[in-house]
């Protein structure tokens, strides 16, 4: 048969990243030296008290059946402890959190369980890609909130026109926010709440880097008045235990939107490994602990490490305040695909195009910060080394 594929995926954007990642293997096959600073995906290993608490775990009976569907009690109760330790709001595990297959897992069902065909989804951009695409999954149409770096990488709210807002069932948000680094305050997430009592949509806040923060923690969706009403929020275990495969996170928020998330994921997935949850509870409980605290310092020095020489090679960064990203301005003249494949090509560095993560994020490249210090600062000199 000649196979065609659904409608759906001939409506994504193009992937990018094809020509990046064929120079890349292609470099790496003719035995050059390159350095990956592409990939959003921590280099260290999980640390072991979690390690620990899965293989004690996996050798449970129990956990060899299906899980709970909407999450084992344990990990839920661990993160409502912890979401009322950081940020003083208090959530009934039972019904406002919901054990996720990982945040990017969430982000993709979630407008399956709130957007009906036509509706619109507010979407930031530059922004993580999973938005648009679970939005034409679900028949829904984005609709780009353009991110700028001159307003704090945060969306003119203002500038969205009314008949778009009241066509609107979600928006997404994303702080701290990948790729920028950017964080917001409280008044805009309230600003957000009070956008969208107004025009009656949901708001999906991902929160999935909220413990990668450098110099103040950053705040939830969830403290602002009313927002319980609307608002959900994703947390994800990947980026702040090293626990990327491990694919585990939780959503909290209004019980009506969590329910009906947990409707979609009974009907797609049968959750979670529970053994894997019960590692995650075990993770859940120390957060607050020094290997968290050891993370972040790590990430700290490679973007110490990293920022003078992306300055002295011209190109234009300011410090993140979170996430492990530095989203750098490409020198002048240069496009983020040029400057991309010539960083692969003559430094022999990968870096992931603006672009990549829509037009908005075009003249920028991101750096993640997921490779030893040694091998960061070594990318440092092979840029510095560049003409522009």
């Amino acid at each position: 048969m000649a196979f065609e594929r659904a409608e759906r995926l001939k409506a994504l954007p193009p992937y990018l990243f094809i020509e990046i990642d064929r120079r890349k293997k292609a470099a790496i096959a003719a035995g050059k030296d390159v350095i990956n600073l592409g990939v959003g995906d921590p280099d260290r290993p999980t640390p072991g008290f979690i390690v620990d608490a899965m293989a004690a775990a996996i050798r449970k009976p129990q956990h060899h059946r299906y899980p709970y569907d909407d999450g084992a009690p344990e990990f839920k109760r661990e993160a409502a402890t912890w979401f009322a330790r950081r940020f003083g709001v208090e959530v009934d595990p039972a019904a406002e959190v919901l054990s996720v297959i990982g945040t990017k897992e969430a982000l993709g069902h979630l407008p399956l369980a709130c957007v009906n065909p036509g509706d619109v989804a507010l979407v930031p951009q530059p922004g993580y890609p999973v938005y648009n695409s679970a939005t034409i999954f679900a028949g829904g149409m984005p609709f780009v909130m353009p991110l700028a770096e001159s307003r704090g990488w945060l969306p003119d709210l203002d500038a969205i026109p009314r008949d778009v807002l009241d066509r609107a069932a979600v928006m997404f948000i994303n702080y701290p926010n990948n790729p920028t680094g950017a964080i917001c305050d409280l008044a805009f997430m309230e600003k957000c709440v009070r956008l969208a009592e107004r025009h009656d949509f949901v708001v999906v806040s991902d929160a999935a880097y909220s413990e990668m923060w450098f110099d103040s923690p950053p705040p939830s969706i969830l403290q602002v008045a009313g927002a319980r009403e609307r608002c959900v929020e994703l947390h994800s275990l990947s980026k702040t235990f090293n626990m990327t495969g491990w694919r585990l996170g939780f959503a909290v928020g209004n019980r009506e939107i969590v329910a009906a998330l947990a409707k979609v994921k009974g009907n797609v997935d049968s959750g979670q490994f529970a053994a894997i949850q019960e590692a995650g509870a075990a993770a859940m409980s120390r957060i607050d602990g020094a290997e968290v605290r050891e993370i972040r310092e790590t990430y700290r020095r490679r973007r110490d490490a990293l920022l003078p020489s992306l300055q002295r090679a011209g190109f234009g960064v300011r410090a993140p305040a979170a996430t492990f990203y530095v989203f750098a301005k490409c020198p002048a003249g240069m496009d983020s695909m040029g400057c991309a494949t010539r960083l692969l090509e003559e430094a022999n560095v990968v870096a992931i195009p603006g672009v990549g993560f829509g037009a908005a994020g075009e003249g920028y490249v991101r750096f993640a910060l997921c490779a030893e210090q040694g091998r960061i600062e070594e990318a440092g000199k092979r840029i510095e080394k560049m003409t522009w």
